[in-house]
């Protein structure tokens, strides 16, 4: 069975990620958190989404213009870890087209060689936000 083609820009994130040892996609996730935009000043968390699977605290907004999906997150500075995983999706999936977002596979980030750097319960948030991306990306009018 083949793997599920990930959006361009996430199947090239993945694999510079999967070419590295265990310990360095820890620092490529460290240093992807460090480049997680900062929300627009319109976005609080009362008007985002919390994904509680996320051990840190994660807030999630998802629009949907001319049918392309655009992600904002936000998470402590003390998460690195989160932020990564949100940042990984930020960088993969914002400004893709619907149809794309929605056939992200959900558990995109064993391609990335993640199951062997970062916790079970880690990977579960980052499924979790794909989740609600999808389901939100689903349900908006495009």
């Amino acid at each position: 069975m083949s793997t599920p083609a990930l959006a361009p820009r996430l199947a090239e994130l993945a694999k510079e990620f999967a070419e590295v040892s265990p310990t360095e996609r820890l620092q490529l996730l460290v240093e992807l958190a460090e480049e997680l935009p900062e929300l627009p000043p319109q976005l609080t968390h009362d008007s985002m989404q919390r994904v509680p699977e996320c051990q840190s605290p994660l807030y999630l907004a998802v629009e949907v213009t001319d049918d392309r999906v655009y992600l904002y997150f936000d998470a402590p500075p003390e998460a690195p870890t989160t932020r990564g995983l949100a940042a990984i999706l930020h960088t993969g999936l914002d400004g893709e087209p619907v149809a794309t977002v929605l056939s992200t596979p959900d558990d995109f980030y064993l391609q990335f060689g993640l199951a062997e750097a970062v916790s079970p319960l880690r990977l579960r948030g980052a499924a979790a936000m794909l989740a609600r991306i999808k389901h939100t990306a689903r349900r908006l009018p495009q």
